[in-house]
């Protein structure tokens, strides 16, 4: 249901992509709108949907179990409090300080002062969307718990909307037609915080802000976030720093590592997300309840599924990168150099989908145990891992060069998160994995040699219509899928290999 919700999500955020890249294309306008929009993005997800609901969601899901729903209403109460009044903090110092934070975040940009003054210009608009948007997560972290996922997952719905609508209605009446874009960013926070409340009401759970210093659940949440921060968005941050270093380099690759990141982040969201979204409160439970057999069985079913989707998800991207970007995005202003750039760097992150997917369902299998110090050590690593991967490879691959520094650096936490999960003794793999790779990598091999076969050269695909393309690509994904699972069911595997036991 979460993967349904947030496949109608990605497809909107795909037409808002496509009307963003036909009206404003690629260039200096775009790439101040996506650091403007990146720099409270990137604090939501490292704030809100990463350390905070993986600290607050374990807590939560231990006192909706062992206690009574007057204490479950205190600890909303107090969190909502505290997390309310801290972010109003940062929203107000943020807009104070948003040339620095420009300057930090992309520090190529004071080489063109018009670029840079147009960044904090919006930057100053987008940033309350931070304080709107995380107390979005946290009325959402409350409602998953309570097993109303389909609310919090069709919310980022809204966001997309009012982005279409920001570029398609309001653009022409901003002397920076770019602007529209920055305050349909704010309205966006706005209107997801109001659509949750009622729900929450509904379950008699509407928080009312409180702040008690010496709250015992607020001090525990607190104790898991502080090292959450570092552990549960190691990618955000590997994610900035190519974008810092990309500011350095030729006009236009900020926006195609936008557009690459996207096109990456939608089997992710869809799949991985949405998976691990459901998975957090039922460790949870679990662990509450002592029960870790089943805590190991829904760590390795979830797992199974991963290789699963994600091998053929990841293997798809590659190959058809040049196709996906010339379909969605070859139109108006991002013209063919754009799609080949952009294509470069969606091969590189694809590299890495994997590990992405990986990363988050394995820091579920610690979160659900209020363990957020071993995902900060392994976070540590993978960042230098991945800023000296940087180093090494911006040279000779420019854009595309960053992007694989972060696949390869993803790939090393999921397989050092795996390893400290087998060494914590929390979790031991179910017979059967070997025939399921087997299986799995073959499959996959069909499905990458028939589209090998067929899906034919970038000016081929340039020189077709726009629907002639999209009836083409939509034609070879539906094969692609065909043949993969075909060739699973002629290679053995059956749904019960991968059920939940």
């Amino acid at each position: 249901m979460v993967g349904g919700i947030t496949l109608i999500s990605r497809i909107l955020g795909f037409i808002r992509d496509v009307v963003i890249a036909f009206i404003f294309g690629a260039g200096t306008n775009t790439d101040a709108f996506f650091i403007a929009f990146k720099i409270p993005n990137f604090m939501r997800r490292l704030f809100a949907e990463g350390a905070f609901s993986q600290a607050f969601t374990p807590i939560l899901s231990e006192y909706k179990t062992k206690r009574e729903k007057a204490e479950v209403k205190d600890l909303i109460n107090h969190v909502a409090g505290h997390l309310g009044t801290i972010l109003t903090l940062i929203t107000v110092i943020g807009i104070l300080i948003a040339p620095l934070l420009v300057l930090i975040f992309a520090p190529g940009f004071i080489q063109q002062q018009e670029k840079f003054d147009l960044t904090v210009m919006m930057l100053k608009i987008t940033f309350p969307y931070l304080l709107f948007v995380a107390l979005t997560a946290f009325a959402g972290a409350i409602l998953n718990t309570y097993g109303r996922f389909a609310v919090p997952a069709f919310t980022p719905v809204l966001m997309n909307i009012c982005l279409i609508g920001a570029a398609i209605l309001f653009a022409p009446y901003f002397e920076q037609p770019v602007m529209a874009l920055a305050w349909g960013v704010f309205v966006s926070g706005i209107v997801q915080l109001l659509f949750q409340l009622p729900f929450l009401s509904r379950l008699g759970l509407l928080p009312i802000p409180r702040i008690r210093r010496h709250d015992e659940g607020v001090k525990r949440v607190y104790r898991l976030m502080i090292p959450a921060l570092f552990g549960v968005s190691v990618s955000q941050v590997n994610l900035l720093i190519d974008t810092l270093m990309a500011s350095f380099l030729v006009t236009g690759s900020i926006s195609w590592l936008y557009y690459s990141d996207r096109l990456m982040e939608f089997p992710l969201a869809i799949f991985g997300i949405a998976l691990a979204t459901v998975m957090l409160p039922d460790l949870s439970k679990s662990v509450a309840r002592g029960d870790m057999q089943k805590y190991n069985q829904t760590l390795n079913w979830a797992l199974r599924w991963v290789f699963l989707i994600a091998t053929p998800s990841m293997l798809g991207l590659m190959i058809l990168a040049a196709p996906i970007l010339a379909t969605l995005f070859h139109n108006g202003a991002f013209g063919e150099h754009d799609v080949m750039m952009t294509a470069r760097s969606l091969i590189a992150y694809a590299f890495g989908l994997l590990g992405f997917v990986l990363i988050k369902i394995l820091a579920s299998g610690f979160y659900s145990r209020q363990d957020t110090r071993t995902p900060v050590k392994i976070a540590v690593i993978a960042m230098i891992t991945n800023m000296v991967l940087n180093l090494i490879l911006i040279w000779p691959l420019a854009h595309a060069g960053l992007a694989l520094a972060t696949s390869l650096a993803a790939i090393l936490n999921a397989g050092l998160l795996y390893r400290g999960l087998r060494k914590q003794g929390v979790f031991q793999p179910q017979p059967g994995w070997r025939n399921l790779l087997i299986r799995t990598t073959l499959a996959s091999c069909c499905m990458v040699l028939l589209l090998w076969w067929g899906s034919g050269t970038l000016s081929e695909w340039l020189n077709l219509g726009t629907f002639d393309r999209a009836l083409h690509l939509f034609g070879w994904i539906i094969a692609a899928i065909v043949v993969y699972f075909v060739s699973l069911i002629l290679f053995g595997l059956r749904l019960h290999h991968v059920s939940l036991k």
